[in-house]
């Protein structure tokens, strides 16, 4: 959607939920995205324009919010289009052992995040079948 530019993504998260506060219309994605915000009373100080430009490391040893929550927001449209193939079965598989849906998220991130990372680091996409295969050990938990 944005592409590199992770200026205007951050933005695009603020006007999202400046829009749900003000009762403004959202689109779709802007819905998801402020539902994903509301779940997160913690980042909500990081939602505005001075903070666009903050850098979260590893050494900081703090989450970046943003990041954070583009993972909630991915994970909700591979469950809403079902990609890749048997996510949305594995995700009920995990919810019935794992009841708490936002804990149950935070673990299937854990997924999402190794695979990302792996794929970052090899210079390739993500690999489906390893993230499918992570998502069907946690199902087995």
């Amino acid at each position: 959607m944005f592409g590199q530019d992770r200026t205007g993504l951050r933005r695009f998260y603020v006007d999202c939920w400046n829009k749900r506060q003000g009762d403004l219309p959202l689109e779709p994605l802007e819905h998801l995205v402020a539902e994903v915000v509301a779940q997160h009373p913690e980042y909500h100080a990081w939602l505005r324009e001075d903070a666009l430009d903050r850098e979260w490391t590893p050494e900081m040893a703090q989450t970046n919010p943003f990041l954070h929550m583009g993972m909630h927001v991915t994970l909700a449209e591979q469950l809403g289009s079902d990609r890749p193939a048997g996510i949305r079965d594995l995700y009920r598989r995990i919810v019935q052992r794992h009841p708490d849906l936002h804990g149950a998220e935070h673990r299937m991130m854990e997924c999402l995040g190794l695979v990302l990372w792996e794929a970052q680091r090899a210079g390739r996409l993500p690999d489906q079948a390893a993230l499918l295969e992570c998502l069907r050990r946690l199902a087995a938990e």
